[in-house]
């Protein structure tokens, strides 16, 4: 074979090597040039991006999942084991991502300021209680406290609006479903704060041989929980349309 040959080869597989390169390149831009909800959170959250939360609707209020809120009192003695027991729980807030909301942060302030003005009442997205419960645990078993949360969700649409355009557009919509606390009482739901008792699995009454023929309490927490929050989002942020500002866009960037 020619050397002429040979290079031409040589020409045609670099060339066709640097085609696949720049494409895979412009596959990856084209997969990063649409933020994610969690990129437009943190931009609210940092102040980056001017966020309001719209349309919101209050469902109706209903008790969370029980969860426990006391140590765990394991009875080894023959007879039963009265103990008064002190507990505290504290209930936040969690977004469709599954994002904790902090109490006080600007994300809770946007909620509640949509909610106070459609509403005429405060969004509450932290609750915290204790107190202490008196509880018989029978011989063989173990016992705590267990608490449930009155809790309500609130469904709107998130926009974001930015001074210059990010990822091609200065407007950014995006649905979510908040889970909050909600107060005692909210719609005729209570919260409940009850003593669970069951009997020792054969791991649970290994450790009777260390402790001894007695009741003691440990932090060890028993009860297994599914924590109160909304159905993960698979959702894509949504902007105005075309690459360049949208009607709306131009409107607000006008210069009078």
């Amino acid at each position: 074979m020619s050397n002429s040959r040979i290079n031409l080869r040589r020409a045609l597989a670099v060339s066709a090597l640097s085609a696949a390169v720049v494409a895979a390149g412009s596959a990856t831009a084209f997969a990063s040039s649409e933020p994610t909800i969690k990129q437009l959170m943190a931009d609210c959250a940092s102040g980056t991006g001017k966020c309001t939360f719209n349309d919101p609707v209050v469902k109706g209020a209903y008790l969370g999942n029980y969860h426990q809120v006391s140590n765990t009192l394991y009875n080894c003695s023959t007879s039963p084991a009265s103990q008064s027991m002190d507990w505290s729980d504290s209930v936040g807030s969690t977004d469709s991502l599954e994002a904790s909301i902090t109490a006080g942060g600007k994300i809770a302030g946007i909620v509640n300021l949509s909610i106070t003005t459609k509403y005429g009442h405060t969004w509450s997205t932290e609750h915290r209680d204790g107190g202490s419960l008196g509880m018989t645990v029978k011989p063989g078993e173990v016992g705590w406290i267990s608490r449930a949360q009155a809790m309500r969700e609130v469904s709107g649409t998130w926009q974001t609006h930015y001074d210059n355009p990010h990822w091609g557009h200065y407007y950014w919509f995006w649905k979510d479903t908040i889970t909050s606390p909600a107060p005692n009482g909210t719609d005729g739901v209570s919260n409940a704060v009850v003593v669970k008792t069951r009997p020792m699995t054969d791991q649970e009454k290994k450790s009777c041989e260390v402790h001894g023929k007695r009741a003691f309490t440990s932090g060890l927490r028993v009860e297994k929980t599914v924590p109160d929050r909304p159905a993960p989002s698979s959702q894509t942020p949504q902007p105005g349309d075309g690459k360049s500002p949208n009607a709306r866009e131009e409107d607000a960037h006008r210069t009078p």
